[in-house]
């Protein structure tokens, strides 16, 4: 087993920051992106194979996140959506006009789950600010599901490169040094946060969102374009958290 290639994330910036450039076409940011998130998938695993063989620490942990207004509910849901679609779990929590996000993971997914977080904020609050809402329509409205589409859709992206990712590194070679395969090293690792998460909180309730604009197909297609990662997990360009 290989030590994880650090030059791989190096990349991975790189490429986001040319998918981030307004001088990028919608075709080469989403291209840019494709290869970003492909390399981050190939990372996470590297990282949960390594652990696996006892090469590199890599262990459960967790983090509270605040987010600040506006869209801060829709901001707990991206982040929420980011870190379940690494294998991690996210408690929502609220007090008031508080907002939080409890992330559950191992800390390398932790890790990608911020990059990915600042990346995609960054993306939507630009996006947003040029969105064009529909004559007669109520604007906070619109916004709000065009928000809640442009989550569906990164999350879906970001789904798919994982599941890519574990299809790609599960052949009958792909083991780690213990002869572990793939498949049962992430899924042990998904089961030791799930039981971190019951331990904590017991059994949760999964928040229902709805929404009543038109704008969530419209998000949509600015999430197929988004890129998906860079560094730091921030509420706009204010750090918003840190390890509990």
């Amino acid at each position: 087993m290989t030590q994880p290639n650090d030059s791989l994330l190096a990349r991975v910036r790189a490429l986001l920051a040319k998918a981030e450039d307004p001088a990028s076409t919608p075709a080469e940011a989403e291209a840019f992106t494709a290869k970003a998130s492909e390399l981050m998938a190939k990372y996470g695993i590297e990282r949960a194979m390594l652990a696996d063989a006892n090469a590199e620490p890599d262990v459960p942990a967790d983090r509270i996140v605040t987010m600040d207004n506006p869209w801060a509910r829709e901001k707990q849901s991206l982040v929420a959506g980011i870190v379940e679609a690494l294998r991690g779990q996210a408690v929502l929590r609220d007090w008031g006009s508080l907002h939080r996000v409890h992330m559950f993971g191992f800390q390398s997914d932790l890790e990608r789950a911020e990059l990915l977080y600042t990346s995609l904020l960054l993306q939507m609050t630009q996006q947003l600010a040029h969105v064009s809402v529909p004559w007669g329509e109520n604007a906070r409205a619109y916004r709000r599901s065009w928000i809640l589409g442009f989550r569906h859709e990164v999350v879906r992206r970001i789904k798919a490169a994982e599941a890519r990712a574990v299809a790609e590194a599960s052949s009958p070679e792909a083991v780690s040094s213990t002869g572990r395969s793939t498949e049962l090293v992430l899924a042990d690792r998904k089961a030791i946060v799930e039981q971190r998460v019951l331990a904590e909180f017991g059994k949760l309730k999964a928040r229902r969102t709805t929404y009543q604009g038109s704008g969530f197909q419209d998000g949509r297609a600015a999430g197929r374009t988004a890129n998906i990662g860079q560094t730091g997990l921030r509420g706009g360009r204010r750090a918003i958290g840190g390890d509990r």
